[in-house]
C-alpha cells in the first residue's frame, strides 16, 4: 500500500505522484479492515491449547487419585466413613424434635465430627477424647471464672479487670506448658481446644445471661459429635495403628537384611553369569525417613483398646526404640551403598578378606531376616543368635586377618586400599549394630509376653510336655506311651541340641 501527496500536471492533465511513502503488509490488521479476520484463527488456537492443557492437568489428577487409592485402598474407606459420621450427626438439623432442644448449638456437633475423624482408630479416640476432656473442663472453669470475679467484684469497674486476669493466667500457663514433649505428643490439642472452650465461655458470659444454658448445649452436642465419630470408625472396617506400626518396622528390618544378604556377592563380584538383582538395593531408604511414621503411630496406637494379639497395655514404647537402631543400620547401610563401584583396590587384600565379609554381610542379613520374622509372628527372636554368633565370628576372623602385618607387604599405595577397609569396618559395625537390635527386640518380647513357639510336627504334643520335665537330664529317652507308635528324642544340653528320631514298634 502506498501513500503520498499528489499534483495535477496541466500540460498532461495527469496526476504526478510524490513523496510516496511504503507501509508494511501487515499495516491493514493494524488500522482495522481485515485484520479482524486474521486475528480470529490466531485466538481459536489459543482457545484450543488452553482446552489441551487442562484436560492434561485434569487427567494427571484423575492418575494420581487413583495412584493414592491403589496404594492403600483404606483410603477410599476412610472418605466414605467420615463422610457416614457427617451425615449421621447432621441429623441434629434435620430432626425436628433434636433441632428444637438444641437450637443453632446443633452445628458444634458437625464441627466436632469434621475435627475429630481421623484415619486410625487410635489417633481418632486421641482427638475425640481430648476434645472432649477439654471441653468439658474448659467450660466448667469458665463459668467459675465468672462466678468467682461475680462474687468478689463490688461494681462493673472491677469484674472485668478481674476476669481479664483470671483469663490471662491461665492462658498463659497452658500455653506454656504446651512446649513439654510428653504434653505436646499426646494432648497439644486438648490444650488448644481447652483455652478456646474457656474464653469463649468466660468472656461470653459477661454480656450473657443464659450462659449455663449455651454451655451445657454445646458441651452436649460436642460430646454427640465425637461419640458418632468414634462409633463410626471403630465399628465400620477400623483401622488400627498398632498394626500399621508392627508391619512398618517389621518390613523396614527385612528390608535392610535383603540388602545384606546380597551386598556381598555384589560388591565381590561373585555372581553367577554376571547376574545381577539392584532392585533391592534402593530399599532400605525409606527406613531413613520413618522416624515420625513410627513415633506418630506408636502415639496413636497408646490410645487404642485391645484388638487382635495387642493387649491394652502393649509394650509401643517399644517400637521407636527398635526403629531407632534399625536407622543407625540404614546409615551405615546407606554408606556401603556408595562403595558398590568402588572396585579398585589392591587384589591381594580384596582376596583374603573376601570371604569373612561375604559371610558377615550373608550372615547379618539372614539375622535380620529372622528377626523380622520374629516381630510378625510375635515370637522370641531366638532364631537369628546362631546367624549373629556366625556374623561375630566371621568379624572376628576379619580383625585378625587385618593384624597381619604380611597383608600389607605388597601394598605400595594405601590410599587404594582405604575403600575395602571402609567397606570391612562398616560390615563389623552392623554386626554390632544387629546384636543390639536383637536386643531390643527380645526386650519387646519379654514385656509384650511373646509366645515361644516349638515347631517340631513330629513330636506329639503329650512328648513335648514329657520333655519339659526331663530337660535336666542328659540324655533322656522319652517313652511316655508305651503303646501305638511313639518317638525317641536324644537331647544332649550342649550349643547344638542333637534330635534323632527313631522308627516304632
Amino acid at each position: 500500500m502506498v501513500l503520498g501527496s499528489s499534483t495535477r500536471n496541466p500540460a498532461k492533465g495527469s496526476f504526478s505522484k510524490s513523496n510516496s511513502l511504503r507501509l508494511p503488509s501487515n499495516a491493514n490488521s493494524k488500522y482495522g479492515g481485515s485484520g479482524e479476520g486474521r486475528s480470529l484463527p490466531h485466538i481459536w488456537n489459543l482457545l484450543m491449547a488452553l482446552r489441551r492443557e487442562l484436560t492434561a492437568k485434569v487427567m494427571n489428577l484423575m492418575l494420581e487419585l487413583k495412584k493414592v487409592g491403589e496404594d492403600d485402598p483404606r483410603r477410599v474407606i476412610h472418605s466414605l466413613k467420615v463422610a457416614l459420621a457427617i451425615t449421621l450427626v447432621s441429623a441434629f438439623y434435620y430432626v425436628k424434635p433434636l433441632y428444637n432442644g438444641f437450637g443453632s448449638s446443633a452445628i458444634w456437633a458437625v464441627f466436632t465430627t469434621i475435627l475429630v475423624s481421623e484415619f486410625s482408630v487410635g489417633a481418632t479416640i486421641g482427638k475425640g477424647l481430648n476434645r472432649g476432656l477439654a471441653t468439658l473442663l474448659g467450660g466448667l472453669l469458665g463459668l467459675g471464672c465468672y462466678y468467682i470475679a461475680n462474687l468478689i467484684s463490688t461494681g462493673d469497674i472491677l469484674e472485668p479487670i478481674l476476669l481479664g486476669t483470671i483469663i490471662f493466667l491461665i492462658t498463659a500457663g497452658v500455653t506454656y506448658m504446651r512446649f513439654l514433649p510428653q504434653i505436646k505428643a499426646r494432648y497439644d490439642y486438648g490444650l488448644l481446644v481447652f483455652i478456646l472452650t474457656l474464653c469463649l465461655v468466660s468472656v461470653s458470659s459477661y454480656r450473657s445471661n443464659e450462659i449455663i444454658e449455651i454451655a451445657k448445649k454445646r458441651v452436649i452436642t460436642i460430646l454427640a459429635g465425637g461419640l458418632i465419630s468414634l462409633l463410626v470408625c471403630i465399628f465400620v472396617y477400623p483401622v488400627w495403628s498398632g498394626d500399621d506400626l508392627h508391619k512398618l518396622v517389621s518390613q523396614n528390618i527385612e528390608k535392610l537384611g535383603n540388602f545384606l544378604e546380597g551386598f556381598g556377592d555384589e560388591y565381590f563380584e561373585t555372581l553367577e553369569n554376571g547376574e545381577s538383582n539392584k532392585s533391592f538395593m534402593e530399599e532400605y531408604k525409606s527406613v531413613l525417613n520413618s522416624k515420625q511414621a513410627e513415633e506418630s503411630l506408636a502415639n496413636f496406637a497408646r490410645w487404642e483398646p485391645c484388638h487382635g494379639p495387642f493387649t491394652y497395655r502393649h509394650a509401643w514404647q517399644q517400637y521407636p526404640k527398635i526403629g531407632s537402631i534399625s536407622r543407625l543400620c540404614a546409615y551405615r547401610i546407606d554408606a556401603l551403598n556408595g562403595f558398590l563401584n568402588s572396585t579398585n583396590t589392591p587384589s591381594k587384600i580384596r582376596s583374603k578378606i573376601q570371604e569373612p565379609c561375604i559371610k558377615m554381610s550373608t550372615e547379618t542379613g539372614k539375622a535380620l531376616k529372622e528377626l523380622a520374622v520374629a516381630i510378625q509372628q510375635m515370637i522370641p527372636p531366638s532364631a537369628a543368635d546362631s546367624h549373629i554368633a556366625k556374623s561375630k565370628i566371621a568379624s572376628m576372623n576379619l580383625k585378625s586377618i587385618l593384624n597381619n602385618s604380611r597383608l600389607w607387604e605388597d601394598t605400595t599405595n594405601l590410599f587404594e586400599a582405604i575403600p575395602i577397609m571402609t567397606v570391612a569396618s562398616l560390615l563389623v559395625d552392623l554386626v554390632s549394630c544387629t546384636e543390639k537390635l536383637a536386643e531390643s527386640i527380645q526386650e519387646l518380647s519379654t514385656l509384650a509376653k511373646f509366645k515361644n513357639i516349638i515347631s517340631d510336627s513330629k513330636v506329639a504334643p503329650e512328648n513335648l510336655n514329657c520333655l519339659l520335665h526331663h530337660q535336666e537330664e542328659a540324655p533322656v529317652t522319652l517313652n511316655c506311651d508305651e503303646s501305638g507308635p511313639h518317638h525317641v528324642i536324644t537331647i544332649n544340653l550342649q550349643p547344638s541340641t542333637n534330635l534323632s528320631h527313631a522308627g516304632s514298634s
